[in-house]
């Protein structure tokens, strides 16, 4: 009943020696500090001795434990009193059962939860301590159903596939990197994996699990406009560091810390996540849905590792249906060279089911979604093909193909991108060109806001925006940087300052990225646009030199891919 009629915990560790098992239940008993000093290089994940004594007033509770050495100790406590301490035959390891929790206390037992609610809670908590200890097997049993369990071969991406799902692990990208004081490793998902809430992203400190919010925006940052508004990644960030650096008494629940070098850690996190997604295709694959006839009610599968390597088998129950399972099961291939066609009439000559089955054999696992750059060639056009314009729908989508299939293209999403980056480097270069205008603007504003305004005003210049103090409570603007989108300037000048306006703090940074992003959005091509050919084709050449062709600033998704063997399947042509 999720712990109220009965938890158990059973280990096969190094046991509780006999003059230790009692002294255990003494409150504020610990063996994790020696001195006060020890209080600020905290290493494990309890130090305050309250947990047994709390567990045993609430409960009855039995403790059976043995070094291995001679015969082992059995203890019994009810609501905090010893009512049997006696000699007992016992395996190496510890076995402790709780019967009954709150039978003393009907008040606190008043405010339990549903039982899925509490299960849920039990969950996160035995998922959270896995995915820090991969070295450690767990197993979670409840009502004799098996919740979770892990190999503890010290190998964190099975964790993740026990925890997530076999499709969600294989498309977690491994993270990697460190400073002087820092070292980060752990998993991202892709941009195109995503949840509703944060709660998918799990931050580890020397083994201990944490809530730390600028931590979890750090990460956020690290993907910046990969990810949809509000939407948010899977990602695991296991962090190793000096105790001394971080501070752990600041919650009784120890999930909330400190760092002495918060801002270092944050820009290092940001920057691990960036890295690993640029040199990565991101150009979400639109999979085929399997029929349920051909899934197989439960299949062993095996989680893609590094080469040299054996994969370990891992049991799903619910394989995804997203993923077609004969690509599950195949070894990826030495990928082709394919020559660059110039006509886009060629490769349409070629028998399509020959083409089908060469495609079939070349994507598996997760076709192009993950697949990165070549060594030693990291320039944008590696990472988007080059593709030939079909035509437009409803004067918003653009179709396009090549010999891998067929692409379709959000034309307002592509130049969104386009413009992003073009004003996101002309943001920073405000005195290079500025435009006089023959009559000036005039703005006007509240007290409180004019006061802002006043004492951030350098701000504002650094990002083009150039105000005079004109009368009472308003300003003038007599120049605008030469590159700032004809007919809009007024606009976004006002748009510049609601955004001053909404910060509670100024960051001349965070003021130009939403700049060049408000700008590019104005800029960019509306929907119900049709468009020439030329005008299609110049389009998807700029997009392949962009340095992040994949997502707008938006995070909304600006190619979707279909392969030829997907096409066919949909078409029955193969099966």
């Amino acid at each position: 009943e999720a712990g109220l009629a009965k938890i158990r915990i059973t280990d096969n560790g190094n046991g509780i020696d006999e003059d230790d098992v009692l002294l255990a239940f003494q409150r504020h008993a610990t063996s994790k500090i020696k001195n006060e000093n020890d209080l600020f290089r905290i290493r494990t994940l309890g130090f305050r001795g309250e947990a047994l004594p709390s567990i045993a007033s609430v409960s009855r509770l039995e403790l059976k434990t043995s070094t291995g050495e001679g015969a082992g100790n059995r203890v019994v406590i009810e609501g905090g009193k010893v009512e049997i301490f006696e000699k007992a035959s016992s395996r190496r390891g510890t076995d402790i059962t709780i019967t009954d929790l709150f039978f003393n206390t009907p008040a606190r037992l008043k405010y339990m939860k549903t039982i899925h609610t509490e299960l849920g809670n039990i969950t996160d908590v035995v998922n959270r301590l896995a995915l820090s200890h991969p070295e450690v097997a767990f197993r979670l049993i409840h009502n004799d159903r098996k919740l979770l369990q892990t190999n503890g071969n010290g190998d964190v991406r099975q964790v993740l596939a026990s925890i997530y799902g076999m499709s969600i692990a294989k498309q977690l990208v491994p993270i990697s990197g460190s400073s002087l004081d820092y070292k980060v490793s752990g998993f991202a998902s892709m941009p195109e994996v995503t949840r509703a809430s944060r709660n998918y992203i799990s931050t580890m400190i020397n083994g201990r699990f944490i809530k730390n919010y600028p931590l979890a925006k750090a990460i956020q940052e690290g993907y910046h406009t990969l990810l949809p508004i509000g939407r948010f990644p899977i990602v695991l960030v296991n962090i190793e560091m000096d105790p001394l650096l971080v501070d752990v008494n600041v919650h009784p629940s120890k999930m909330e810390v400190r760092f002495s070098k918060e801002a270092e850690l944050n820009e290092l996190v940001t920057t691990i996540i960036k890295d690993a997604f640029k040199t990565k295709v991101l150009i979400p694959t639109a999979y085929t849905q399997v029929a349920k006839k051909d899934q197989p009610k439960t299949e062993q599968t095996a989680l893609a590792l590094d080469e040299g390597t054996v994969p370990r088998p891992v049991f799903v129950e619910n394989p995804s249906p997203k993923i077609p399972l004969v690509q599950e099961f195949m070894q990826k291939p030495e990928p082709r060279v394919v020559e660059e066609v110039h006509e886009p009439q060629n490769w349409m000559a070629a028998n399509p089911f020959q083409v089908a089955v060469e495609k079939f054999e070349e994507q598996v696992e997760i076709p192009e979604v993950t697949a990165s750059v070549e060594a030693g060639d990291t320039s944008s056009e590696s990472r988007v093909p080059r593709m030939y314009p079909i035509g437009q729908m409803h004067g918003t989508y653009i179709f396009a193909q090549n010999e891998n299939g067929l692409y379709i293209i959000d034309q307002h999403a592509a130049q969104e991108r386009l413009k992003y980056e073009y004003f996101r480097e002309k943001v920073g270069q405000v005195a290079s060109e500025l435009q006089e205008m023959l009559m000036p603007l005039t703005f006007e504003y509240s007290t409180d806001d004019y006061i802002k305004i006043s004492e951030n005003i350098h701000e504002l210049e650094e990002v083009g925006v150039f105000l005079e103090e004109f009368g009472l409570n308003s300003f003038i603007v007599r120049s605008h940087p030469a590159w700032f989108p004809k007919g809009e300037e007024k606009q976004i000048i006002e748009d510049m300052i609601e955004q001053l306006l909404a910060m509670k703090r100024v960051d001349i940074k965070k003021l130009r990225e939403e700049a060049a992003i408000m700008m590019s959005c104005k800029a960019s091509i509306k929907a119900n646009r049709h468009l020439r050919t030329d005008e299609i084709q110049a389009l998807l050449d700029d997009l392949r030199k962009a340095s992040d062709p994949f997502t707008c600033p938006h995070g909304r998704p600006i190619i979707v891919h279909y392969s030829i063997y997907e096409m066919e399947k949909m078409f029955k042509r193969v099966m």
